[in-house]
């Protein structure tokens, strides 16, 4: 009986009508009610985020647009802030993102740290894509350690993939004296990478879930955890990641 009542009183025009006059925090409160601890919802952003991680930031590229790199700095959310950005360079051995320049300049202005990702395709040569990406971005002290994203075998073999990509970022490790790091989303390092590349920084995407669970062995350093997130100075979704570590593990990775 004393459920029923509750339901009865929940579902009443005059609940909703008290809770709008109590105002929007309150509402917060009431939509919180059920979150895991350990994996709440931040309205402001739009999204969950796992809750042990202290240092957070996004990737973009031409798809999110023009971006107001100050907004996003600004902006904050129960402490939680964005403290870092990828931000794509090239793809392939040709193309170069049409915003790559304008937000290799601007996020640094905001107090952003970014590191600059390269859309890697196995079909071409490893090489040949490494001396693109270096002939396109400076990368400087302070900066996080290049990316290669690598998320398909593109028609080729598990095993010249990983050819070419070992081509890749031997030339990048020579060239800047810097390991990159390997983004790749969940699957595709259990299917083709897991067992390889193990020296070097990795970046996982797995979405909407509370931890990452991976190998006991693996050590990764960023988890892309949402591509929905909503951003103050960005006006399309955008990727939304952790870092695994505390601040001196972060400044102990960017570029000397």
């Amino acid at each position: 009986m004393m459920l029923g009542g509750l339901l009865l009183i929940l579902l009443s025009p005059f609940y909703y009508g008290y809770i709008l006059k109590l105002g929007s925090s309150t509402w917060a409160w009431l939509r919180s009610i059920g979150d895991d601890q350990n994996y709440p919802t931040y309205n402001s952003y739009n999204i969950r985020i796992p809750k042990k991680y202290s240092i957070h930031g996004i990737d973009v590229s031409y798809y999110q647009g023009k971006i107001d790199w100050p907004k996003v700095k600004a902006m904050d959310d129960n402490d939680v802030k964005i403290s870092f950005a990828f931000i794509k360079a090239t793809e392939g051995v040709m193309l170069v993102d049409r915003y790559f320049q304008r937000n290799w300049r601007e996020a640094p202005k905001a107090g952003i740290i970014c590191g600059a990702y390269h859309y890697f395709k196995p079909k071409k040569s490893g090489l040949w894509q490494a001396k693109f990406f270096l002939q396109t971005v400076d990368i400087e002290r302070n900066d996080l350690p290049p990316v290669v994203d690598i998320e398909e075998l593109n028609g080729v073999s598990p095993a010249r993939m990983r050819s070419e990509l070992k081509e890749y970022v031997n030339y990048i490790e020579k060239k800047t004296g810097v390991k990159p790091i390997i983004y790749t989303g969940l699957s595709f390092y259990n299917d083709y990478l897991n067992g390889h590349f193990e020296d070097y920084p990795l970046w996982i995407a797995h979405y909407y879930k509370s931890r990452l669970i991976t190998n006991e062995k693996t050590k990764w350093h960023f988890w892309q955890h949402s591509d929905k997130a909503r951003v103050n100075g960005i006006n399309h979704a955008v990727d939304f990641n952790v870092f695994n570590g505390d601040s001196l593990a972060f400044t102990a990775l960017l570029v000397r």
